[in-house]
């Protein structure tokens, strides 16, 4: 099965305000496994970014000015995403402005089938805190590289706090982007392992003397 992790990040919160996207970023997983299928961009916004939204990822004006525009990526962005089942935290916020950027060049509304990790983090740990990087502390998840909101990072790090509220961790996930230095993938090497539990000799005896036992009891009986 096929999912897709995806982040947006914006000019600010409200699309009723005219805010629009600044970054999309989405990584595949298969089987809760990364592929190394990724859709990332940054786009001109056609306006400016608010005070606060730069605070948040720090994509100023000018080094948005050269970038596509969403009429330029739509395409690619909704050939990626086809069919496969969306995992986003917050996702009324993403799709609200991905389905605003669609309905400004006349297009239909994302369809997708969505998981909402942040539902999720509330029904299990209600009164708890359940942003990204509480859920990452929760876990153990280093996420010292988000010192700003970026989308892949964040996609980065919600794969890994997904697989952990659905209580799937297996230990051959690999979470690594290529593009990282030696000492980035030591830090965000994350470990997820069930326990294996071994008998002790003593048990694996009584084992043998109670399959002995019982096949001679069903024997004679």
């Amino acid at each position: 099965m096929k999912e897709i992790v995806l982040d947006t990040e914006t000019t600010g919160i409200s699309v009723k305000e005219g805010h629009r996207i600044v970054e999309i970023g989405c990584i595949e997983l298969e089987n809760l496994i990364p592929t190394k299928n990724k859709f990332h961009c940054y786009l001109n916004p056609e306006r400016k970014v608010s005070e606060k939204a730069f605070e948040v990822h720090g994509y100023s004006d000018e080094f948005l000015a050269n970038k596509q525009k969403f009429n330029e990526v739509f395409e690619d962005f909704l050939s990626f995403i086809n069919g496969k089942r969306l995992i986003i935290h917050n996702a009324e916020f993403d799709l609200a402005h991905l389905n605003n950027e669609l309905s400004l060049i006349g297009k239909d509304k994302i369809n997708n089938y969505i998981i909402d990790t942040l539902n999720l983090a509330r029904d299990k740990f209600p009164g708890s805190s359940v942003s990204l990087d509480s859920l990452c502390k929760r876990y153990g998840i280093d996420n010292s590289r988000r010192k700003q909101h970026t989308a892949l990072i964040d996609c980065d790090l919600l794969a890994k706090v997904y697989i952990n509220l659905i209580d799937q961790k297996e230990p051959t996930l690999n979470f690594l982007n290529e593009n990282m230095n030696d000492s980035e993938k030591n830090l965000s090497k994350v470990s997820y392992f069930k326990k294996v539990v071994l008998p002790t000799s003593e048990e694996i005896e009584k084992h043998k003397n109670y399959l002995k036992n019982s096949l001679k009891k069903n024997y004679f009986n």
